[in-house]
């Protein structure tokens, strides 16, 4: 049974875990940090935290308040509504603590990190832009669209 401390807000305890919600506006956080190039390190100087608080709200294990939203939205050149879009229906349904259907394994993979926000995607994105020349872009892009897809025929 949870406890209300003397100031009337539940607290989450240690073992429960971080809201989607929260999770998905970390995520949000470190996708724009990513592709702008900075660290959690320079983005916590800009806005007053240290990167351990940078990288909590990254996780989603502390929630970002309306004005540190703001700060964030403002260092990272993006309008507040960045953060929350491309959420997904179960994200929300979880978030409300509504049921969602489908198996445990089902569930569980929901919460799985997507594949674009994995460093490797990032980072990679980043160097292809770096490419200055358009015509050598457009010949990495084929090749690379090729291998992808003769490994997909070999399977």
């Amino acid at each position: 049974m949870n406890q209300k401390p003397a100031g009337g807000r539940r607290r989450r305890r240690k073992s429960d875990k971080p809201n989607p919600i929260d999770v998905h506006v970390g995520s949000r956080v470190r996708l724009r940090r990513t592709l702008l190039g900075m660290s959690q390190e320079k983005l916590g100087e800009a806005i007053g935290l240290t990167f351990q608080q940078v990288q909590k709200y990254e996780r989603g294990a502390n929630r970002v308040g309306a004005s540190r939203l703001y700060d964030l939205s403002r260092v990272l050149d993006v309008p507040v509504s960045f953060f929350f879009d491309d959420i997904s229906t179960e994200v929300a349904a979880a978030a409300a603590g509504e049921p969602v259907p489908g198996s445990a394994a089902a569930i569980a993979a929901r919460y799985e990190p997507d594949p674009m926000m994995r460093r490797e995607t990032l980072e990679l994105v980043r160097a292809y832009y770096r490419i200055p020349d358009g015509q050598i872009r457009r010949r990495l892009f084929d090749l690379t669209k090729a291998i992808a897809n003769a490994c997909s025929t070999e399977e």
